[in-house]
């Protein structure tokens, strides 16, 4: 396990740079080469780039790549952090119905307001929030401040805001706000730009700092309400501090590229089995290793067929079996009794 860090410190660039070759317009590895080194002022007389392959390497390329790291460490990180928080390894980072709220906002504006992509994005920022924010005023009407309420108020929550997305795109034109609206739930990274790497990223590498400097709190957290008292945790305070911070992740994840489906459930539990459960080792592989899990999907989502396929399709392709796995393997001892941190 110690040598974990070193190895993924060695793997990560190299899936990079394959995926900066990959592609439905195909680099070659010296190409790629040549490419990033001729901003740095270093000749290559073995490779001149012509234009159109300059154009898609550094304006589609290379952003797309980008952003899809900072998206799934930010969506894996507050996927580790909402399993903590509520001691329950099936938590995933929409549990208190940020997606949905997103994809309400999204749709509701597709239908009703105009289809320009910074009103729609700023709609579903905003609804990601209030769909959380609603979640914890209802849990704060009962008179029992355990997670499972929050969590309970967050399935009413997602639940209305999944019931209105429903009845959108019942209404929604089939033939252009539908096809919108479709494609924005299933998330994808064909807009992806420097405007959105710049908008989303310094966001999402602010909140997975956070969390990691925190995140020795969350291992006190994870042994009940009473004992992190004992220890001097202000339970309540700290729990808002990381829905905070997780669902804005979130929210600023959806806003850019749509729902992105069990990265948040499955790459926690990927990073537990090779970092161990100590939360100041497991956000950091948590949040590197959603960053590469993401990375290599989104390259098979845009490489596999002609037309792009959505990357919940294809996340959820290797996410469902491996939760099955979990099942099967690890059923027992990490399902029917209390969860193991």
């Amino acid at each position: 396990m110690k040598k974990t860090p070193v190895i993924f410190g060695l793997f990560f660039p190299v899936i990079l740079f394959i995926c900066l070759c990959t592609g439905r317009y195909p680099i070659t590895p010296g190409q790629v080469a040549g490419l990033l080194l001729a901003p740095l002022g270093v000749e290559n007389r073995f490779f001149s780039a012509p234009p159109d392959m300059m154009m898609i390497f550094w304006n589609v390329r290379v952003p797309r790549i980008i952003l899809s790291v900072f998206v799934g460490a930010g969506v894996s990180t507050a996927g580790a952090v909402f399993q903590a928080l509520f001691r329950n390894p099936l938590a995933a980072p929409d549990i208190l119905g940020v997606t949905q709220g997103s994809g309400f906002g999204a749709a509701l504006v597709i239908l009703f307001l105009s289809p320009l992509a910074l009103v729609i994005q700023t709609s579903a920022f905003a609804f990601g929030i209030l769909a959380v924010a609603l979640a914890y005023i209802l849990a704060s009407l009962s008179r029992d401040s355990s997670p499972s309420v929050l969590v309970i108020s967050g399935i009413v929550i997602s639940a209305i805001f999944q019931a209105g997305l429903s009845f959108i795109m019942y209404m929604a034109n089939p033939y252009d706000q539908l096809i919108q609206i479709i494609f924005w739930t299933m998330g994808s990274f064909n807009t992806a730009s420097w405007a959105k790497v710049r908008a989303a990223a310094p966001l999402l590498f602010s909140g997975i700092l956070l969390i990691t400097a925190f995140s020795w709190r969350l291992n006190l957290m994870t042994q009940g309400e009473e004992d992190a008292r004992s220890m001097g945790i202000h339970v309540a305070r700290w729990r808002i501090f990381y829905v905070v911070v997780s669902t804005l992740m979130v929210a600023c994840s959806v806003t850019a590229v749509g729902n992105v489906a069990w990265i948040g459930l499955i790459v926690p539990h990927i990073a537990r089995y090779l970092a161990g459960s100590e939360h100041r080792r497991l956000i950091p592989m948590t949040a590197v290793l959603g960053g590469l899990f993401l990375m290599v999907m989104d390259t098979v989502a845009r490489s596999l067929m002609l037309s792009e396929i959505p990357i919940s399709i294809v996340t959820s392709i290797f996410g469902a079996p491996f939760l099955g796995y979990l099942v099967v393997s690890a059923g027992k001892a990490r399902f029917s009794h209390e969860p193991q941190y």
